[in-house]
């Protein structure tokens, strides 16, 4: 069978790495891809990128199965495309995929659905929206409604933080068309916990916890994710079986009743806190993907045929999937460009690229290869993901690796899984 995958970042690249392991699976074209994954026999890049050629392509190639990595396309209805032509797509229609495309929506629906989250409120005109954060407790999180690649959240400290999102984001705004949400600050700690639904069935992912923010002790601004490990250590099954019932099934099955029916993979961005000896949780967001970082070690620590799954999930029978699982720990940490998050450099040339081996792998995001050489064309570079018996170890083999890497203006968190080993 051949399989399309849509997108160009880490998560496509694990995606693509994983199910071009199953026997089954001749060739995986990859839409467009990066500077990583056109060097495998089985994986192959392909320029396009409109949602409308992209249905075309797959018909022409009788693709057996598309996966949407990225947000945008499924945003932009890529999946009721290919399902008006009869292709077989896995992801959420452009209806379902609201819970990511507009914070408002998400809210809203946690809030019809009794779905624990932050208390918030929605503006469309500034000066509303500074007089509300006048009124309430610092800090507070300042947040985009539509899509902002992991990028649209600001944790105000001071009024004056806040006052200088708020503006950002919708300015004086005078069509009424943006909206900023603003939300209260929690304080917890946070996990990611991921899950496929075929619409009726829910099955979940190992879990993860990522690392937003730019520098080393969880400071500097928010980015679209600087490392991940699976699986989190905090989320034990007492917590697991909590989020299934508080958050995620009543997602699925509120989605569902609304019409919306949700079919592919969902990201639920958990604050997991405590009042005593009793643990809450609490919704952050949803995203109508898999997360980037998370899917790299999440994918390294899969143990059996991927496309088992994915068929399961596209034919609806998602309740008859297993799932191996490598009992190690992943562990992924991202190499960023020069000057990411705000306006990443491109065009650094890409040396002393180390061999992967079985438990350390290197997943490309923002690169590109031309003549032979290896060069920078995103603001996260790449994300080297090691396996290891704990924490400790995973983290060791993945900075070992990193330590051999060498591209001008290269950043990286230096303490990812820093929770867990403390």
């Amino acid at each position: 069978m051949k399989i399309l995958i849509v997108g160009s970042g880490g998560r496509e690249h694990a995606l693509a790495w994983k199910i071009s392991q199953s026997p089954r699976v001749k060739q995986v074209y990859i839409a467009p891809g990066n500077g990583g994954t056109c060097h495998s026999e089985k994986i192959k890049n392909i320029s396009i990128t409109d949602i409308n050629d992209l249905a075309d392509f797959a018909g022409e190639k009788n693709i057996y199965m598309t996966v949407v990595g990225p947000e945008v396309p499924l945003s932009n209805g890529i999946v009721d495309i290919f399902r008006s032509k009869n292709l077989k797509i896995f992801g959420p229609t452009k209806n379902a995929a609201k819970l990511e495309s507009s914070k408002d929506f998400a809210k809203e629906f946690m809030v019809r659905n009794n779905i624990p989250t932050a208390k918030y409120s929605t503006f469309t005109d500034s000066s509303m929206a500074k007089l509300y954060v006048l009124k309430e407790q610092l800090p507070i999180v300042i947040k985009a409604d539509g899509l902002a690649a992991g990028k649209g959240v600001v944790i105000a400290q001071t009024i004056e933080e806040a006052y200088n999102a708020i503006d950002d984001m919708i300015g004086d705004n005078k069509n009424l068309l943006k909206k900023v949400v603003i939300e209260e600050y929690l304080v917890g700690e946070e996990a990611s916990f991921i899950v496929m639904s075929d619409g009726r069935n829910i099955f979940p992912l190992a879990t993860s916890q990522d690392h937003k923010r730019l520098k080393d002790g969880d400071n500097g601004p928010n980015t679209g994710g600087m490392g991940a490990y699976s699986p989190a250590s905090l989320v034990t099954p007492d917590l697991h079986r909590k989020i299934m019932k508080e958050v995620i099934i009543p997602t699925i099955e509120g989605m569902s009743k609304e019409g919306n029916i949700f079919t592919g993979f969902l990201y639920a961005g958990i604050m997991i806190g405590a009042n005593g000896s009793d643990k809450w949780v609490k919704t952050l967001e949803f995203n109508c993907r898999m997360g980037d970082p998370e899917t790299q070690p999440i994918m390294m620590r899969i143990n059996s045929d991927f496309m088992d799954v994915l068929e399961h999930a596209i034919n609806g029978t998602l309740d008859k999937a297993e799932i191996k699982w490598n009992e190690k720990v992943a562990l992924g940490v991202v190499l960023a460009a020069y000057n990411y998050p705000e306006k990443p450099r491109i065009g650094d040339e890409i040396t002393q690229l180390p061999t992967e081996k079985e438990d350390i792998m290197i997943f490309h995001a923002g690169t590109i290869s031309s003549n032979e050489t290896l060069k920078t064309n995103g603001g996260r570079v790449m994300c080297v993901t090691a396996l290891g018996d704990s924490v400790k170890k995973a983290r060791e083999k993945a900075y070992n690796t990193i330590s051999k890497i060498n591209f001008e203006g290269m950043q990286y968190r230096k303490d990812i899984g820093w929770r867990a080993i403390k």
